[in-house]
């Protein structure tokens, strides 16, 4: 039965006929593009689902390699999207923009093989106006003077992808702001982290910006260099560079509550000391900034070159060296098999075996037609979208959450989790076949998801060269040419490696930051407790907006981009109020802070992390978790779609009535 008929509008010919410009080249493209979004395409334009429910039960699920149609079918499909684009490039039909909420949910539905939740159709149609259009921005209501607009002046630190963000917003909303980054590039952790084999686990045309979709993306899972080279194009495209002060590192950050100010002192590249001044401040370093340098006695006695690897040392040449590389996570498991080739001898030092699933895409390239049917197809790219959105999501969040009942807990948390770890416990003994003393190191004794699920990068492969040893023992001490185990064996070696991860539980650490009456936020949240209302804004501290903060790491699957589109809407919000308001600052609510926090904690304690006895990096001294968010993405999206003033208290302009001093740039001084 054909959906759609009420929704005709006039969506012009001329978005449709790059498309069919050249029918071959559509074609050909076709065939190599992935089927299931050409379907979705076809099923929107036309309103005709009858190819949608032939195709669905040939899906199971959101990645490519989960939907298999017969060739026959798949043929039907383009041929009949090629009329589609005919039409609407001649004008003969007139589709409409996008789909409606039902429109959406059915055709979702049909593309994922299972039924979609309530809101996901709200959620990502929210982010539809065509391609490269957002709908997440914040308008005015009541558009402010713009010259009270230019009075306010907003204090970012960092420039990854959440500082960028910022920066992004708010110069599309009129508003002055300064970029404070300590390094000499933008791209923040993609930065920072250029190691042999960094990149990404999330499938890259989700882990983007849903206003700045990339669509010649060279893999579906893309290496560093050209993660890094978007953030940087970025920067220029939407003209945030001018606004950025690189090499200036963030020392303190102190709030005048008489002036409803920040003032953010910084380490200037010459070493002087200058100050920033905002009426906003907004930290945007995220969690994974500082690197945690184990506390192994001797490390610094050892004799041979010994760096992290967020600190990777590119003047090494590994070639014919034995080389020690400590810890088994993320990023031991793209360092590992990209370096084993080139060393004499690669010693794998391991606390704990790391679960890691094969993903099938994860070191294919993205073929060229898929390429051409993503820069020329209208609406191909949004469906493409969401159904990685949906297959790297929220898909997996019920199997992570604690049964009661079942039988098992020592090893999985219900039948959904314990297939989970069936499946993939037979893939590692398929991957090291004829190795049981390699598949007796590599088999956790955890739940999946108890610390962060991996990609296998081809690492179980690596730990069968002959030039590989897996040291199934914890770091005892360091010798000046050596690394003793904690069993006592003693293994020579000429290049320490840390693959140790970050310093999560200390967020915003180094920095100083005081708000109202003297508070300091280091005595709020201890050393390791952090803490804020929807992971963005803590009471106590006017102004301050933290972005990635506490709680709001991604651990069950999702984008960090997506995340934060959320968090920067949200503080946009705020700032409307603070603006059209003409107030002087707006500060967390003590109840909602702490009701907020409680009932993240409780939904922790169902959650596989918390499974007993596990350790992670998700977790404070205490065993909080202080890094992952609980909730679904479609649960945050949520929670932060609308700001509830009653959640915040406000302070009002100067007495006289008008608005607060122009503040920005302070003189830098010459204390050293």
């Amino acid at each position: 039965m054909p959906i759609g008929a009420d929704q005709i509008s006039a969506l012009p010919a001329a978005v449709f006929q790059s498309a069919v410009a050249d029918e071959q080249a559509l074609r050909a493209a076709l065939r190599e593009a992935d089927i299931v979004p050409q379907l979705l395409v076809y099923a929107q334009l036309t309103g005709d689902t009858e190819l949608l429910d032939e195709a669905r039960p040939y899906v199971q699920g959101g990645w490519s390699y989960q939907q298999i149609l017969p060739d026959e079918l798949a043929t039907r499909i383009q041929d009949a999207l090629v009329r589609a684009l005919k039409d609407a490039a001649s004008g003969a039909s007139r589709p409409a923009p996008r789909p409606s909420v039902e429109q959406f949910r059915r055709l979702m539905s049909a593309g994922i093989g299972t039924e979609l939740p309530p809101n996901y159709a709200e959620m990502w149609l929210e982010e539809w106006n065509g391609e490269g259009q957002d709908l997440r921005s914040v308008p005015w209501r009541s558009e402010p003077d713009l010259a009270e607009r230019k009075r306010f002046n907003v204090v970012i630190v960092g420039a990854g992808l959440a500082g960028l963000c910022m920066g992004i917003k708010l110069r599309e909303a009129g508003i002055p702001f300064v970029i404070l980054e300590k390094n000499t590039e933008v791209g923040g952790t993609w930065y920072e982290n250029s190691y042999p084999g960094a990149g990404v686990d999330i499938p890259n045309h989700f882990y983007s910006f849903s206003f700045a979709p990339k669509h010649d993306w060279s893999r579906h899972f893309a290496k560093r260099d050209e993660l890094w080279a978007y953030l940087d194009q970025l920067t220029d495209r939407f003209g945030i560079r001018e606004h950025i002060r690189f090499g200036t590192e963030v020392a303190s950050a102190e709030y005048d509550e008489a002036r409803s100010i920040w003032t953010v002192t910084t380490r200037e590249p010459d070493g002087r000391i200058a100050t920033v001044t905002g009426n906003v401040f907004v930290p945007a370093v995220g969690q994974l900034n500082r690197p945690k340098i184990p506390n192994i006695p001797g490390l610094d006695t050892f004799k041979g070159p010994a760096f992290h690897t967020a600190r990777w040392d590119h003047g090494q040449d590994l070639a014919g060296r034995i080389v020690a590389l400590i810890g088994t996570g993320a990023s031991s498991m793209q360092v590992g098999p990209s370096i084993a080739g080139e060393v004499e001898k690669l010693l794998v030092f391991q606390r704990s075996p790391s679960w890691a699933a094969l993903n099938p895409n994860y070191q294919r390239e993205v073929s060229e037609g898929m390429r051409w049917a993503l820069a020329h197809i209208p609406f191909f790219g949004r469906w493409y979208r969401y159904l990685l959105f949906w297959a790297s999501g929220d898909v997996l969040h019920p199997s992570l959450q604690v049964d009661p009942t079942w039988p098992h807990p020592e090893r999985s948390l219900n039948p959904q989790n314990d297939a989970m770890r069936q499946s993939l416990t037979a893939y590692i003994r398929q991957e090291l076949d004829g190795r049981p003393d390699l598949v007796a190191k590599s088999v956790p004794s955890y739940p999946p998801y108890g610390k962060r699920m991996l990609r296998d990068n081809g690492w179980y492969r690596m730990l069968k060269r002959p030039n590989v040893e897996l040291i199934d023992a914890e770091v005892s001490r360091v010798t000046p040419d050596a690394i003793v185990d904690g069993e006592g064996r003693t293994h020579p070696v000429d290049v320490i490696v840390l693959a140790t991860g970050f310093q999560a539980s200390r967020m915003l650490w180094p920095m100083k930051v005081v708000g109202r009456a003297g508070l300091s936020l280091h005595d709020v949240w201890g050393e390791d407790d952090p803490r804020a209302y929807l992971g963005i804004t803590v009471p106590g501290f006017p102004n301050m907006f933290v972005l990635y903060g506490p709680n709001t790491n991604l651990a069950h699957g999702g984008s960090l981009f997506f995340h934060t589109e959320c968090q920067v809407r949200y503080v946009m919000q705020a700032l409307r109020e603070l603006l059209e308001g003409g107030l002087a600052a707006i500060e967390c609510r003590t109840e909602p802070f702490e009701r907020y926090n409680a009932q993240l904690d409780e939904a922790h304690r169902s959650m596989v992390w918390n499974h007993r006895g596990m350790s992670n990096w998700y977790k404070n001294s205490r065993g909080r978790v202080v890094a992952n968010s609980p909730w679904r993405l479609v649960d945050y999206w949520k929670l932060t779609a609308e700001l509830d003033p009653a959640d915040f208290q406000f302070t009002p302009s100067q007495a006289d009535g008008k608005a607060a001093p122009r503040v920005g740039l302070a003189p830098a001084s010459s204390a050293a």
